[in-house]
Parts: structure tokens; sequence; C-alpha cells
């Protein structure tokens, strides 16, 4: 028997949005039963580095069973294929062609043992926050004045998604950057995802998830630090920022939540865009009015109906068509790579992902967080918080949606640093790395002392 951890949590992006379009939407780990059999073993430390046994902080390691390993290529070898989509382009779904050759990839090719190796040669831990075990990445620079970091991936992502990032971060000097640019770096697993706990009880939306990481953040001695996130960790950084915990000195965000009142409400009416948009707003605006229309399908599901969703836990390659089909932007991205076409992520790079998703059993667990913020909501996704610490913002060309300078500029007053890409989708830290890394590099400069 192996032993797995459990939790829920996710996106407030469209509560409303079944109705009103993009105004709303957005423990310890019980063992598996001993007969199912994608288990997984997980090996933790006893040493406590916590100032008293509630606030232990165990060291982690995860290792996959071979049987698990097994049973993935089996089912991947079973699937039941529909038969192809009746049009020649991805508005019916993910292609059928995209996903067979993911699934020979997977089957025949793809190697977990190799990011399960990337991950426990990092400094892993686990250490319980109001009452769930959170699983975090913490690797210190060398630097003694480095800035403290902490780092939130979203839906459908994971730690998988920051792991190009954290050398170049903690160790700017060996990639183009300066002593001065050091950070240390926490990427925690969001409640649900990952090797964190999965919650046995409503609740944990994104500002109860901050109040978390600001805990974890004190737990581990830091008195300074800077908090970065985009999609669902976005939610939680900015929560973050809205609740200012003791030290925290501002926050970047790559999925910023700018859309104003106005637009928002034309956009959940139907309505035509405002005439005086400039160039960059219509853009955003056109970007935000086809996701709210074709994009929203996963996002009404799991907002809804999360534990329906058994299917995406049977099967892998149900699993990994429903991650993939995230926005149209990013889907495109990826089936060019299983095209044979070269940029921005992996094949490898999507399936480290997906089958960290699978062999966690996090699929239902991790869709929950849709659910959990639409029964405790905080507002829209992309609706301005109204946050009054410094801001960065950097706007990727095939977000969701590229917000405009105007619009960051009256969401967040203390914008310290924007920035706007020609380039890059929704996983600006696993497809843009360097992009990135200098984006945190400058955009927390500022704020140094």
């Amino acid at each position: 028997m192996s032993n797995v951890l459990e939790s829920p949590t996710r996106r407030d992006l469209l509560a409303a949005s079944t109705a009103a379009g993009m105004v709303g939407l957005f423990s310890r780990h019980p063992a598996v039963a001993a007969d199912e059999p994608s288990n997984q073993t997980t090996k933790q430390g006893d040493s406590s580095m916590g100032s008293s046994a509630g606030n232990a902080v165990r060291p982690f390691q995860f290792r996959a069973s071979d049987d698990a390993l097994v049973d993935l290529r089996r089912r991947i070898a079973a699937t039941r294929w529909p038969e192809r989509e009746t049009v020649t382009d991805t508005s019916q779904g993910v292609q059928l062609a995209t996903m067979q050759e993911l699934a020979r990839y997977w089957a025949t090719d793809h190697d977990w043992r190799k990011v399960e190796a990337r991950l426990n040669a990092l400094p892993q831990f686990i250490t319980e926050i109001d009452g769930l075990d959170i699983h975090f990445i913490h690797v210190r620079s060398k630097d003694e004045n480095a800035l403290p970091m902490i780092v939130t991936h979203g839906w459908p992502g994971s730690i998988i998604e920051q792991l190009k990032i954290i050398e170049p971060l903690t160790n700017p000097t060996a990639h183009g950057g300066s002593a001065s640019d050091a950070f240390d770096v926490v990427i925690p697993s969001l409640p649900g995802y990952g090797f964190s706990g999965k919650p046995t009880a409503p609740g944990w939306n994104p500002p109860r998830i901050a109040r978390a990481w600001a805990t974890l953040m004190q737990r581990l001695g830091y008195t300074r630090y800077v908090a970065q996130g985009g999609d669902w960790g976005n939610a939680v950084t900015e929560n973050m920022a809205l609740q200012q915990p003791t030290g925290l000195l501002g926050i970047h965000t790559n999925m910023a939540a700018t859309v104003p009142a106005n637009i928002s409400k034309a956009l959940a009416r139907g309505e035509a865009p405002p005439a005086d948009l400039t160039p960059d707003e219509r853009r955003a605006w056109d970007q935000l009015d086809f996701f709210n229309k074709e994009g929203l399908g996963y996002a009404i599901e799991m907002n809804n109906r999360p534990q329906t969703l058994y299917g995406i836990v049977d099967s892998p390659v149900g699993l990994a068509a429903w991650m993939i089909d995230h926005d149209a932007r990013s889907q495109e991205m990826i089936a060019r790579v299983f095209d044979g076409k070269t940029g921005g992520l992996t094949k490898d790079d999507v399936l480290d992902n997906v089958t960290l998703y699978w062999l966690t059993n996090t699929a239902i667990s991790s869709a929950r967080l849709y659910w959990d913020n639409a029964h405790h909501p905080t507002g829209g996704f992309f609706d301005p918080r109204g946050i009054k610490i410094p801001v960065a913002v950097s706007a990727f060309a095939d977000e969701i949606y590229q917000a405009p300078r105007s619009w960051a500029e009256k969401a967040y007053p203390e914008l310290i640093h924007y920035n706007k890409f020609d380039k890059g989708t929704h996983f600006a830290a696993w497809e843009q790395p360097q992009l990135f890394v200098e984006e945190m590099r400058v955009s927390f400069r500022p704020l140094r002392i």
C-alpha cells in the first residue's frame, strides 16, 4: 500500500459565467486502497525543522511504484478512441491526431523517472497548515542577500511549470544575471494538487490559500518577501496582496486581473465593444470575448460539477485531453509540438505534468478548486481587486487575454513594472523561462534594499 496526498481548490474566473459570461468564474494523506493499481509510494523524512510539533517541516521525496507505471501504459494502450472530428480545425476540441500521437509517445517514449529524479534532486518538504499537508519546493540561493519569493502555479499546471526557473533565479550569475538578482524560491503545490493534501471539506478558496502561504513563509523564517503567480496562482497572490501579511513587499502576475467593470458587463451582455477602446484594449476585448464564448466549457463543468468527471480519473488519455483543452492558444502550441514542430513546450514537458496528475490521482481534487471558489466567491477572476501594495505585470501575447497597460495602471495604483511581449502563452514560466526570469529580476529590483 502506498501513501498519496489529498486536497482541492481552483479559479473564480466565472462563477457567474454560465449566466453572465466573464463576470464571475473564475490531514495527512490517506492511504490509497491496496487494490488500486495506480498507487504510488512516497517517502517522508522524520526530521522536524519547525519550532513545535504542529509546525514541523518534514523532508519529502516521491517515487512512483513500478506497478503504477506499468498500469499507466496498459491503460493508454487500451484507450477506446472516438471517430475523427468532423471539422479540419480545433473548434470541436483537441483533435484525434494530436491525442493519438500523444498516446503513442506516452506509452513508448516518455520516461517519468527522469522528471522524478529532477524533483527528488530538489529540496522538497511537507508541512501542515490549517489542518492540511502542504507540499513545497524550497531552494535557497547561496547569496545571503537573496530576496525570498513564493511562486504559485495554477490549473492545469503544477510545480512542474516552475522547474526551469529555479536554477536561474537562485543562481543568477550562472545565468546572465548579477548576484544582486538572487532569489530564494518557495514553490508550493496548491491544495488538492500534486503532493499536497486533498481537503476533505469545502472552503479552500484563494483567500484561504493566501493565508496558508503567508503562514508558510513565516514558518520558513522570512520577514521580507515577494509573491508571484498566474492563473489560480494570480488569484492566490492577489489575495495575499489584499491581506497584506507582515513581510509581503509586493507581487508579480503574468495573468493580471485588470478588466474594468464596464468591459466585464458589456462582455457578459454580449454587447458590441466600446468605440473608444485603444488598439491594445480592443485586442484584449477580442481575446476575452472569444474565451467567454468558445473557451469556458472546462471551467463551467469544474465550477459546477467537478465530481462528475470520473472519466479523467479512469482514463489517462481522457485526463490528458481535458488538461490540454485549457485555452485555444496553448492548445494550438501543444498540438504543434505533437505534430513534430519545436517551440514552447516539449512533448516531455506536457507529459511530465499530466503524469504527475495521474500518479497522484488529483484530477478531481484539483478541479474542486473551481467549485470551492464558486461557492465561496471572491469576485470575478479578472476583476480588479483594489490592491494597494506594489504590483508588477508581465503581459504575454497568447495569454487568455493580454492585459493592456492602461487597464493595469487603473487596476494597480502602485504599478512598479509593466512589460508586454509578442509571444508566450498561458504557461509563461514553463514555456518562456528566460523571459520570465528576466521579468522577475527587473520587476522586483525596486523592492530590494
